[in-house]
């Protein structure tokens, strides 16, 4: 286990990786970068794969002993066998950030023995630094951030895409029916209370989730599978099966309501 200043440096480290990615991806911004399909059909740009490339050698030339997970970077079974392993998603919201919006952003975390222990969310656009470090809480910018209390889904702000969020119909939620915002910004929005929560079913790739994950709990609250089970990363299989994120009373009346038939 790494002491104290081993998890400072880490921090230090991947903060500003993270924010000098972000800067780099302002400079590409509505500059018409190239851009192909994928094999699964999704959408990436130049733009994707040069802030991954920033943060590789950012992060990896750094720390050459730890493993390496991003959507940009083709997956190796080398990471396995490492007890930290960084976790990077250079652009989440690609399809945001082709049309030139602000619902796009950087995310990164270091995972340690299957869990988060720091990570980052950066909208550059506005200027929003979601962070957190295990066992330090959470912060966007320099404030402390936190969940919404309570366990009630009357009037609670949920976040997902129609198909997530219909099993909630006739909960009393306020459905803020999501098409471009990604999910690490859903989950900073959780953490920082500016959502009550966020469903989506389906499998999700860690790469969506691991920031997002750890700030959420440092903020007070829980990110887990529709199942209810914390989600274990570097795996072989790079992805979770669904995201239930809320306070933790809101969490459990989620899982119950998405339980019941």
């Amino acid at each position: 286990m790494p002491d104290s200043e081993d998890r400072t440096k880490d921090s230090e480290l991947l903060f500003d990786a993270v924010r000098e990615a972000g800067h780099l991806a302002m400079t590409l911004l509505r500059q018409n970068v190239r851009r192909w399909s994928k094999s699964d059909g999704s959408q990436v740009t130049e733009a994707d794969l040069r802030v991954d490339a920033l943060l590789a050698g950012q992060l990896q030339k750094a720390r050459p002993a730890y493993g390496w997970l991003s959507e940009e970077t083709p997956d190796t079974a080398a990471r396995l066998a490492c007890e930290r392993l960084w976790i990077v998603d250079p652009i989440d919201g690609t399809q945001d950030f082709i049309h030139g919006g602000n619902d796009w952003c950087i995310a990164a975390a270091l995972i340690e023995n299957g869990r988060p222990v720091i990570a980052a969310v950066y909208r550059p656009v506005r200027e929003e630094f979601f962070s957190a470090i295990a066992g330090a809480g959470a912060l966007n910018n320099a404030s402390r951030i936190s969940v919404s209390g309570g366990a009630s889904l009357a009037a609670a702000r949920i976040a997902g895409n129609r198909k997530s969020l219909g099993p909630l119909e006739g909960q009393g939620i306020v459905a803020e029916t999501v098409r471009s915002l990604p999910l690490q910004l859903r989950l900073s929005y959780v953490a920082a209370g500016r959502l009550d929560g966020a469903v989506s079913v389906g499998n999700r790739n860690d790469w969506d989730l691991a920031a997002g994950d750890l700030i959420v709990h440092e903020a007070g609250g829980l990110v887990s599978a529709t199942t209810g089970e914390t989600y274990i990363y570097n795996r072989p299989q790079p992805w979770q099966q669904g995201l239930v994120a809320a306070g933790a009373k809101r969490h459990a009346a989620l899982i119950n309501a998405l339980r019941t038939p």
